[in-house]
């Protein structure tokens, strides 16, 4: 580890927060009766929570800790349409039609958020940047190219290949073999959104309890029991909205979901033709690697946020800082010598078939498991989501009723994660 790689105001939190910072919320106490109680405050349980409390439910929303203090407010601030097998994978697990909604979702995903935050008047610098989705070796562009002329039919997106000899008109670095462009791909502000969307469920009449953890939950006929330290609730439906935060409330959730530490930094303040260069079109960026990479400038412009999985086990990010930094040298070769300001960490989750999943089980409802693509897709399921707990028609999705699988001996703790990073950073590495 270098400390000269640290700026004298280093913060170990996300450059995120420096704006919006997690709100002091007055101090509530849990009631004794409700009508929905959600445990998590981030996209999946703030999105539940205000159409069951639009829909006139009495609704508690319950965290652990600062409301939105997970990786609602940690991410990297990339939307995409979120779902990761491809057609041909679905359709060969679940059949071409299944295989088809799907994939659909993950564009209406895309769709919501945008059409959200435009309706609510949220102020979070949401904006339809396009992704350069950059190919880490030659083989790798020509699968991409490749896949841009052979879109399924009907789940076409608007889309371009981006030859190597063309590529610094997209990213200041020669690292790459060209790539394409997904032109409505988008981003924002994370922490910005979260907060516009936890204000409107406050108005909404939503009661947020922060600092508060669900510690138990016990089936009473109709109705639930929730313990929390500071009393119990007795409630007609229960939200389990915790994502890569799942613990031992939820035994049989936590067999199901793989969490994983997704780290970022923040670069000092550069110069803004330093930006101008590196990240010419303001797009956000990913790559082929399996262990990926993702990157883009800050809003304003004056940095760049760099993330991706570097640690084999979860760790300090004054640790997984240089690391980050590192491969973002190796990248940019400008940034060298360019300080961190931030650099923080959140856990995302992974499910054993790489899709997200919704439902019920033992009368709980959920929704969880967005494979490093929440930010859409947890908004999108939050508020399917909160349409079901209401009964409504339309809360049903493509997701409901898949098999939600677990592996044998897996009780939540991801032993084979260290090995599995090697293998694929092996992998990677040997890609030509």
């Amino acid at each position: 580890m270098s400390s000269d790689l640290f700026a004298s105001d280093f913060k170990a939190a996300p450059y995120w927060w420096d704006e919006v910072p997690r709100p002091e919320l007055p101090r509530a106490e849990p009631p004794q009766q409700a009508e929905v109680v959600i445990v998590g405050s981030g996209y999946t349980g703030l999105q539940a929570a205000l159409q069951t409390a639009r829909g006139g439910r009495h609704t508690v929303v319950l965290d652990a800790e600062a409301a939105g203090f997970g990786c609602s407010t940690r991410n990297g601030g990339q939307i995409s349409t979120s779902v990761k097998p491809g057609f041909d994978e679905l359709a060969r697990r679940h059949g071409r039609e299944r295989a088809f909604a799907i994939m659909q979702e993950g564009r209406n995903s895309l769709r919501y958020i945008g059409d959200f935050v435009r309706d609510e008047g949220i102020d979070c610098d949401f904006g339809v940047v396009g992704r350069f989705h950059a190919a880490h070796a030659p083989g790798r562009y020509e699968e991409l190219a490749r896949s841009v002329g052979t879109q399924p039919k009907g789940l076409e997106v608007a889309c371009h290949v981006v030859p190597r000899s063309e590529q610094r008109c997209e990213i200041g670095s020669d690292l790459y073999h060209g790539g394409v462009v997904y032109e409505s791909h988008a981003s924002i502000n994370p922490a910005r959104y979260h907060q516009g969307l936890l204000q409107r469920v406050v108005a909404a009449g939503a009661e947020l309890v922060p600092h508060c953890p669900a510690t138990g939950i016990e089936r009473i006929g109709q109705d639930f029991l929730v313990q929390t330290p500071r009393g119990t609730i007795r409630t007609r439906d229960v939200v389990i909205a915790t994502n890569g935060y799942t613990g031992p409330l939820t035994g049989w959730l936590r067999r199901r979901v793989i969490p994983i530490g997704s780290y970022v930094i923040a670069t000092e303040a550069l110069e803004p033709e330093l930006v101008d260069r590196l990240i010419p079109k303001n797009r956000i960026v990913s790559d082929t690697r399996k262990v990926v990479y993702y990157y883009r400038a800050s809003p304003d412009r004056r940095r760049i946020l760099f993330g991706g999985r570097v640690s084999l086990s979860e760790t300090d990010p004054r640790r997984s800082g240089p690391l980050l930094h590192g491969a973002m040298s190796r990248i940019f070769p400008e940034l060298a010598n360019r300080k961190i300001s931030h650099s923080w960490c959140g856990f995302v989750a992974y499910s054993f078939d790489e899709l997200m999943h919704i439902g019920r089980h033992d009368g709980t409802h959920y929704a969880m498991g967005y494979c490093g693509s929440g930010v859409g897709m947890a908004s999108y399921l939050g508020m399917r989501l909160g349409q079901q707990v209401l009964g409504l028609a339309e809360g049903k999705t493509a997701f409901d009723g898949l098999p939600f699988q677990t592996r044998p001996f897996y009780s939540g703790n991801p032993w084979f994660l260290a090995p599995s990073v090697l293998y694929y950073s092996w992998r990677d590495r040997l890609a030509r």
